[in-house]
């Protein structure tokens, strides 16, 4: 399990496959702010609240300055399902070895009724414009974590 990411890290380069099979790399959001955002699975109850409450806060967030890019390890094809079904308008990449997941620190063990396995941290990373990390947060709760990234980020005034 690699160290968790802290404010002023360089944050880690990756291309990674989009919905639709798109190659995706963190340096094309370089001179932007993007938020990176780590879920466990897709059409799960919390991973889709959490997809949605992305979506209907992406146009208040794009006018903020913010990019939106959700990362899982899905397969590309359970990614372009979700998203065709969630009407996502924003970019889930397929992170199935869980690579990127790893070198951001948003991999490692979790402990579920009472049983302890290796598996994804939802969290989420901000990367400013130079790429470095502005924002790490780990083991956020699905519900309510837009509207609480919101206030950290000083956009609900």
């Amino acid at each position: 399990m690699a160290e968790r990411l802290i404010p002023g890290d360089v944050a880690p380069d990756f291309t990674l496959q989009d919905q639709d099979g798109n190659d995706v790399s963190l340096s094309d959001f370089r001179g932007r702010k993007v938020i990176v955002y780590f879920y466990p699975a897709a059409s799960t109850p919390g991973c889709t609240k959490e997809a949605c409450d992305f979506r209907d806060n992406l146009a208040s967030l794009q006018t903020s300055g913010y990019e939106v890019v959700g990362v899982s390890p899905d397969s590309v094809k359970a990614l372009a399902r979700f998203a065709g079904e969630e009407q996502l308008t924003f970019r889930i990449l397929s992170d199935a070895e869980h690579s990127v997941a790893d070198a951001y620190g948003a991999w490692g063990e979790k402990k579920n009724y009472g049983r302890t396995y290796m598996g994804l941290i939802r969290s989420t990373i901000v990367v400013d414009p130079d790429g470095k990390v502005g924002l790490a947060q780990y083991n956020v709760r699905a519900t309510g974590h837009v509207a609480k990234l919101r206030r950290d980020l000083k956009l609900d005034k």
